[in-house]
């Protein structure tokens, strides 16, 4: 018997996120289905979707590409299913399906799905469980199978996915006979769990939860791997050890967060699932710490994790360097997901203001404006000749790429994209929460009916935000308005009488029997605000950032010319800032500030070290855009953090 959790339906109408959206799905998903089937002379071969005609026999050939190149395809599908829910396009749909058919054509009789084995010799399968991504492949594969049939109703990959998961159970589990192993890379744990979540079969809820409890579990699987496959595992030689994996102890005694950042936050992720489902109260215990060690002390003030290249992995507390850390878009992605599920766990504020975070900043950066060109790694600061001619910061690029040979973020954004509406609300019990604030409609299904509302609004660049019941019935329940961690002071009211209600864990909560017509209005000041980092951030210690509302803002060489680390702010606040609206950039609010310029001739031209003499400067405007939307301009200098 199968059945879905959502409770909310929503029609998004932002024009902010809908502008992303159509991109995606007008450019982005063409443009990426061509990336899949080499289309692109001048990108980097993929092969994805070759592999599987190969595999199926459509076509002759060997196999291409990463282990896991077939999770590309997974994710592009996945994104397709989500946009079809609020944009139905029947060519696409016959396109998904066609590829539906390539996939599926693979499968082997014992349900057995992965390309890479099928043509690279079967009998080398679940071999390699450390560092081949079978499981990892078969989660995004899962999930886009779970994905297809509830936007469609189709169960062709659905069921496929369901076989391939009971060859996984017959070979990996706790039981006599079987490998007692765990992905090297966590995805299959949070996809078993949507699995579970549609089909309440429990031993897909099994599975999961034995992934999670059995990793890092002494005798280490991963050692007795390698003894036979007769290997040493490359990273026990660097500081990161098993832990890159998230497997150097079990997952109940880790402290912080730690190796691979993307692997950390699908883990995390299918943790707190577990945690839910089983009320497993030391899981939950888990991911609360793992979660505070990742955001309040290892993340940067765009949502971005990730700091160090080694390992595209945590490093230490407080550890931020801002032109050469990792920040991959996945991971930002990854960490919205983990969000999204410590909120299911603790309907707490603070988790919804790092997903917001994320989103307006360190992920839509990974992505040109055009919907065509992509970042894997997105900086704090960037020097074009640095990028070029420094080993050390050989993985930072000064303009978004045409497509990877890990090919891993350009998909996971459309996937979010595509289903941002899912973002939008959440309903636990009687409450229904506002999470993000988007101009769309919702209807959300309550105990004592269906609540319906109307959201005007032209957030983030404009304060005010309005709902409007637009409901039949009268509908008594609780409406909980999330007040972000950004904003100083608010005002609020229902049909124009002013709310004093303070809010709790974050959220106001307006409690009553809604009836059509009735109107909460909500102003959040967004007056620019200067932040600085904590004083153990040694590399933005005597800088400041600039946040308008939940956008980060950057400084760039197209507005305020070359050698940006020559500029300080000089004293100013917040209010020496004003906000202008341009349409460069497909249309922002852009800010305009005083500022100081360091003249060459303080030190001589000449000299490469001088004695100390009286500062040079000059008084000029500076221009700051939103950080998600640099680089679309020209190649050229950018940085975050500026020199007070």
């Amino acid at each position: 018997m199968m059945k879905s959790n959502e409770q909310v339906q929503v029609s998004l109408r932002s024009s902010f996120w809908n502008r992303f959206r159509e991109v995606v799905c007008q450019e982005g998903i063409p443009y990426q289905w061509k990336a899949l089937n080499d289309e692109l002379p001048t990108a980097s071969p993929s092969h994805c979707m070759q592999n599987f005609r190969i595999a199926g026999g459509k076509a002759a050939g060997k196999f291409y590409g990463c282990v896991f190149q077939d999770s590309d395809a997974a994710k592009w599908l996945e994104g397709v299913a989500y946009s079809l829910t609020w944009r139905p396009d029947e060519t696409l749909e016959r396109l998904a399906d066609q590829a539906i058919d390539d996939i599926v054509s693979a499968q082997r009789p014992d349900g057995y799905l992965n390309t890479y084995y099928i043509l690279n010799g079967m009998e080398n399968r679940w071999t390699n469980l450390m560092d081949n991504h079978e499981l990892y492949c078969a989660g995004h594969m899962l999930e886009a199978a779970v994905a297809y049939y509830q936007a469609t109703g189709k169960r062709k990959l659905l069921d496929a996915m369901i076989r391939y998961v009971d060859c996984i159970d017959s070979a990996i589990g706790p039981e006599e006979g079987k490998r007692h192993g765990y992905p090297g890379h966590p995805e299959i744990e949070l996809a078993l769990m949507r699995l579970y979540q549609l089909t309440q079969d429990p031993k897909h809820l099994k599975l999961a939860k034995y992934f999670v409890d059995q990793r890092g579990q002494a005798p280490l699987y991963f050692d007795e791997e390698c003894r036979a496959m007769n290997r040493r595992c490359h990273w026990l030689d660097g500081p990161v050890g098993y832990q890159y994996y998230q497997a150097g102890k079990p997952v109940r005694e880790q402290e912080d967060a730690e190796g691979h950042a993307v692997r950390a936050m699908y883990l995390y992720s299918g943790m707190a699932d577990v945690a839910l489902a089983t009320g497993d109260e030391s899981l939950s215990e888990a991911c609360k710490r793992l979660w505070n060690s990742a955001v309040h002390r290892r993340m940067y003030i765009t949502g971005g994790i990730g700091s160090t290249e080694y390992g595209e992995a945590f490093s230490f507390d407080y550890d931020l360097p801002n032109d050469t850390c990792y920040c991959e878009t996945c991971a930002s992605i990854a960490l919205v997901f983990l969000a999204r599920r410590m909120f299911r766990l603790d309907p707490r504020s603070e988790y919804v203001d790092v997903m917001e975070r994320a989103l307006y900043n360190g992920i839509i950066s990974g992505m040109q404006l055009d919907g065509k060109r992509f970042f894997y790694t997105n900086p704090l600061e960037v020097l074009p000749q640095a990028c070029a001619q420094d080993p050390h910061k050989r993985h930072i690029k000064p303009e978004r790429q045409e497509w990877f040979d890990c090919a891993c973020c350009p998909p996971n954004l459309i996937r979010l994209l595509t289903s941002l509406q899912d973002y939008l609300y959440a309903v636990q019990g009687e409450t229904l929460y506002v999470q993000l604030y988007a101009g769309g409609r919702l209807e959300a299904q309550l105990p004592g009916g269906k609540l319906c509302f109307t959201c005007q609004t032209e957030y983030p660049w404009k304060e005010n935000v309005c709902f409007v019941c637009d409901g039949t019935e009268p509908v008594q329940g609780d409406m909980a308005l999330r007040i972000p961690a950004w904003c100083s002071g608010y005002t609020l009211s229902v049909n124009g009488i002013p709310v004093e209600e303070k809010p709790r864990m974050g959220y106001v909560h307006l409690r009553r029997v809604w009836k059509a017509g009735d109107k909460v209005e909500l102003t959040l000041a967004m007056p620019v605000t200067l932040y600085q980092a904590h004083s153990a951030v040694r590399e933005d210690q005597g800088k400041l950032a600039v946040m308008r509302g939940p956008v980060v803002y950057c400084l760039e060489e197209k507005d305020n010319g070359s050698a940006l680390h020559r500029l300080r702010l000089g004293g100013i606040t917040g209010q020496d800032f004003r906000a202008v609206w341009t349409d460069e950039l497909e249309g922002v609010i852009a800010l305009e500030s005083p500022g100081l310029r360091e003249l060459t001739e303080a030190c001589g031209e000449e000299a490469l070290y001088a004695p100390v003499s009286e500062a040079s400067e000059k008084a000029v405007s500076l221009r700051w855009i939103p950080y998600y939307a640099w680089g679309n301009r020209g190649t050229g200098e950018m940085c975050v953090w500026v020199r007070r």
